[in-house]
């Protein structure tokens, strides 16, 4: 990678911290979610996590440990206004700002993510994302995060994944706050949107970007050509446009017209809504591969019930994802064919697999995505970053806690922190500015480049 590559790591606020009901943090859409039975395999919930809240000095001592450069997290709008406006909470803002006081301790920079899917439960109770206000309140909000903390940070994310925010929380019911109204979600999606430019507006002079979870989409055959359209539209195109061109793509608001009339979109929103980004964020996991399908089946792709996901026969995650690290070139390389040209950062990448601390196929599956990053980078993607997901091991939303993604294994029983082997790795490819080479394993302390 080139100089001046950020290295990182990230997380998020609900899936790390626990310390659910500590210093006057409200409840969270994601408490009230996890807290019903039958929404989170296991009955599990985030109330204790990987207890971050209570070890991060810890945390952030591994991460120096590993050499990272940057340091993602999300601040949990409910510790910082736990009705979601109006009174700020200090101990909330408190604990963000000696989080990244650690961090700049260690020379690890923060990348705050304001929204991380959190959303405090008494806007949910007024409507929550469906409706307008909530784009307002989360301006709000942004704007005192910032006004504490742009003393010590210098880049920004406003939302993470809008996508799973407005269609798995507002379409399929997966994710809190498990409504299952297509219309709403449609909305949601929109407020989401309008909520980042009001964001940035409100943040005046900040370095602020969003991210969002992008994937290639391919048709099984030629006759599966407008499936992939429509995926795409509603997957990718339907966020990129918005923010990167100022419009909806005109054939999504024609595959939606039986779902939404379009009118919560007011004439000046799509203004705000693409304001400059200084960087987009990239979440890439998994590649899709579509098709027509004869019956129709409700799911997330609202407008499209004719489609249909299919297997692609690549290997998979033992969260059940395909992995494809070419699909992460391909996606680079559309973003910087298709679209203005704005600065790229991976901020989350990573795979689930059922391991023990001795994870060959995580270093595989990030081994192989990092080489993806560094030919899209020769083919001229203004790629500057790169993210693993996970840190940590954590909750992983509705699958709860038998699905791991951390570089960093937790024994949740004892809070315990071990270094995977992937952990060792990346901190070797980090410590030589990318060149991802090979370790082997000599013993659980001893590792020799081959």
């Amino acid at each position: 990678m080139r100089p001046g590559f950020v290295w990182g790591a990230a997380t998020s606020s609900y899936q790390i911290e626990g310390a659910v009901a500590e210093d006057g943090r409200g409840p969270s859409i994601w408490d009230t979610f996890a807290a019903t039975p039958g929404k989170v395999d296991n009955g599990d919930t985030g109330e204790v996590a990987a207890d971050h809240y209570h070890r991060y000095r810890e945390d952030v001592a591994l991460m120096a440990d590993l050499g990272l450069g940057a340091y993602r997290f999300s601040v949990a709008w409910p510790r910082v206004q736990p009705l979601g406006s109006g009174a700020v909470d200090q101990r909330g803002l408190d604990f963000y700002r000696r989080l990244v006081d650690a961090l700049l301790d260690k020379g690890i920079e923060p990348w705050p993510t304001l929204y991380h899917w959190d959303l405090p439960q008494p806007l949910e109770d007024a409507g929550g994302w469906p409706e307008r206000d909530t784009a307002l309140r989360f301006a709000d909000y942004a704007a005192v995060v910032h006004e504490a903390l742009a003393d010590r940070v210098t880049h920004w994310t406003t939302l993470n994944e809008p996508w799973c925010s407005a269609f798995l929380g507002y379409a399929t019911g997966r994710h809190a706050p498990g409504r299952r109204e297509p219309a709403a979600a449609v909305r949601a999606a929109h407020h989401l949107l309008l909520g980042h430019g009001l964001a940035v507006r409100a943040m005046a002079g900040a370095r602020v970007g969003v991210t969002l979870n992008l994937t290639t989409v391919s048709p099984r055959g030629p006759a599966d050509a407008d499936a992939a359209r429509r995926i795409d539209g509603m997957q990718n195109r339907i966020f990129l446009d918005p923010l990167l061109r100022g419009s909806y793509p005109a054939d999504v608001v024609d595959d939606l017209r039986g779902t939404t009339s379009f009118d919560h979109v007011r004439p000046d929103d799509l203004a705000t809504i693409s304001a400059p980004l200084d960087f987009l964020g990239v979440n890439y996991y998994s590649p899709m591969l579509v098709a027509r399908s004869a019956v129709p089946t409700p799911s997330a792709y609202v407008g499209s019930p004719h489609v249909e996901m299919v297997d692609g026969g690549r290997a998979r995650t033992s969260i059940g994802w395909e992995i494809d690290a070419g699909g992460l070139r391909d996606l680079l390389l559309r973003l910087r064919d298709e679209y203005p040209a704005v600065p790229l950062h991976i901020t989350e990448n990573g795979a689930a697999f059922d391991d023990s601390p001795h994870d060959t196929a995580r270093i595989a599956y990030l081994a192989d995505h990092l080489r993806a990053c560094a030919e899209a980078i020769d083919l001229g993607v203004p790629l500057r970053g790169y993210f693993a997901w996970s840190l940590l091991d954590n909750f992983e939303w509705s699958y709860g806690y038998a699905q791991r993604f951390g570089l960093v294994h937790v024994d949740y029983a004892t809070q315990r922190r071990t270094l995977k082997d992937s952990a060792r790795w990346y901190a070797d490819v980090i410590a030589r500015g990318g060149e991802l080479g090979s370790l082997q394993r000599v013993d659980d302390h001893t590792w020799e480049r081959s």
